[in-house]
């Protein structure tokens, strides 16, 4: 049994399995002690975010074939991906949400939109 808050050091009062004194003290710990995962968690989620803009931007007719040189200068990432798809053919699909791209030959790609 804490007497004191884990966050303030203020004595506790009412129950006696309370370990903070208030909210804002619960708060502030939860906050403190996942600062580093979550910053981490919104960097990925940034960058899915922005291979998602890519692959929509350039994918405007539900399939495209495309460069790598062209993903790569509007700043795709090929390491941020949401899922991998193999066909019974065995090509595998990489998805970004709906977004997905298929490797080819000669550094091209084919972009494809997943019906949701």
């Amino acid at each position: 049994m804490n007497t004191v808050c884990l966050e303030c050091g203020e004595k506790i009062l009412g129950r006696s399995d309370k370990k903070f004194c208030s909210d804002a003290c619960r708060n502030a710990y939860n906050n403190a002690l996942n600062r580093d995962s979550k910053n981490n968690i919104r960097t990925i989620n940034n960058r899915l975010r922005k291979n998602h803009r890519i692959l929509e931007a350039l994918n405007t007719q539900d399939k495209t074939k495309v460069t790598k040189n062209t993903l790569i200068k509007y700043g795709f990432l090929f390491d941020y991906i949401t899922g991998i798809y193999t066909t019974k053919t065995g090509s595998t699909y990489f998805y970004v949400y709906d977004q997905g791209y298929l490797p080819l030959e000669n550094d091209y790609y084919l972009l494809v939109k997943k019906e949701v």
